[in-house]
């Protein structure tokens, strides 16, 4: 088929590659514009962009893709489907209607599960250990459309966001390709979503990444493993806003590791027990411990390293 890929992040990266690589014929990319990164906000284009020009393929990066003048050229190019991966644009009825095959969007969840923005954030802090990812038609409503294919995949023990988030873009990338390659060929057929089991993702925000302390261990923990690496999880300790990498809750942690002895099992929430090597923290539950720690303005290091040098007493606790 024809197709027009609408991509923006790394995550779009394997499903470009793979529509590439593939007997689809990629006339453009829409993508969005440059936006202004680092310190000096210095304009930079997507990872989509990037890729795409180096493939000299066309780039279309509308303000909008409501555009009147993108919406020509969408006609002009007269795509027989457009394949989406995290975009980042909301795609409005009069684009809907240009592909004759549709808009086929590669959404890393199990629909009708995690329709929104954060699906594999969302499915993390829940403590779900199966997810992975599904094509299906755009329509108007949220993540609502009739599914093509879904792709299962069970959540590893110690996954962030960010891992599981890679793993299922290379894993979801063929998944679109046979997607597109069914609905030329008629091999699949697309099926409305069921009407139960639907939950919603909504974009994470930074109280949704604030650490309880009085929460349970394995709770806390899939939280932190869920913010990471974005928004970041955090906690205060001082006043001061500090940012937490992933946790190993205590039973999951065998005796000794990291040189330490037994883990503790008196501290309350929120309170640090500083090691040689570790760093404990009482939760709910089981104490948790801690891997890394990240001050304002300063790069991630252990958590022994922040302690000591922050000189962290025994009893302290944790603000937040």
């Amino acid at each position: 088929m024809r197709v027009v890929f609408a991509g923006t992040p790394d995550v779009a990266l394997p499903s470009l590659r793979a529509l590439l690589d593939s007997g689809h014929d990629v006339l453009a990319v829409l993508t969005r514009p440059d936006a202004p990164a680092g310190r000096g906000r210095t304009l930079l284009p997507s990872p989509v962009k990037v890729a795409a020009l180096a493939a000299g393929v066309e780039v279309l990066t509308p303000a909008r893709p409501s555009d009147p003048a993108f919406l020509d050229r969408l006609r002009e190019l007269a795509p027989d489907a457009c394949p989406i991966v995290a975009y980042g644009g909301l795609i409005r009825p009069e684009a809907l209607a240009i592909p004759r095959r549709g808009w086929v969007n590669l959404h890393f969840s199990l629909l009708p599960a995690w329709r929104g923005a954060a699906p594999v954030q969302r499915a993390l802090i829940a403590g779900e250990e199966v997810t992975g990812a599904t094509t299906f038609l755009l329509e108007e409503g949220l993540d609502t459309g009739p599914v093509l294919a879904r792709h299962e995949v069970a959540v590893g023990a110690r996954e962030t966001a960010g891992d599981l988030l890679a793993r299922l873009a290379v894993e979801g990338a063929p998944l679109l390709v046979d997607s597109l390659d069914g609905l030329a060929d008629g091999s699949i057929v697309p099926r409305p979503q069921r009407a139960d089991g639907v939950t919603h993702a909504p974009k994470l925000t930074a109280d949704d990444a604030r650490v309880r302390w009085d929460e349970p261990a394995d709770a806390l923990g899939a939280l932190v493993r869920g913010c990471t690496p974005a928004p970041g999880a955090w906690t205060t300790h001082r006043g001061e806003r500090i940012k937490l990498g992933p946790v190993t809750p205590a039973p999951g942690t065998p005796t000794g590791s990291s040189g330490a002895s037994a883990p503790p099992t008196h501290l309350a929430p929120g309170e640090i027990e500083p090691r040689k090597n570790t760093v404990w923290v009482g939760t709910g539950t089981a104490a948790v411990e801690l891997g890394t720690v990240q001050a304002p303005g300063k790069k991630p290091m252990s958590a022994a390293d922040w302690a000591r040098g922050r000189r962290v007493g025994a009893g302290e606790r944790f603000e937040a």
